[in-house]
């Protein structure tokens, strides 16, 4: 994961809707309905990002009968770097989000 910011023009409001949108799934789901939003790409990137990984981490979850649950730690760890305005890299699903152009 990198610590890099990723770009100069982020706000406070970006950075805040990022970390909610990491904490509760839901809320990043609206902002890709918000307009105003989700032309913003450092909250529209994060806000795939972090849906993506919610439904990762519960299919693991769900496997491996709870003991993928850990897991959800690491949510609140890319929450906080989201709000710390730093480029939010997850293996594999940041690289599958913008391969397919979703973000």
């Amino acid at each position: 994961m990198s610590q890099a910011p990723m770009s100069p023009d982020i706000t406070s409001d970006d950075k805040l809707w990022a970390m909610l949108g990491y904490i509760f799934p839901i809320i990043a789901i609206v902002v890709l309905f918000m307009e105003d939003k989700k032309s913003r790409p450092y909250v529209k990137f994060n806000a795939v990002q972090s849906i993506v990984a919610s439904v990762a981490i519960s299919i693991i979850a769900t496997v491996t009968f709870g003991c993928g649950g850990i897991l959800v730690f690491a949510l609140f760890y890319w929450a906080y770097l989201a709000y710390q305005g730093q480029d939010v890299r997850i293996p594999m699903i940041s690289d599958f989000i913008r391969n397919q152009g979703w973000a």
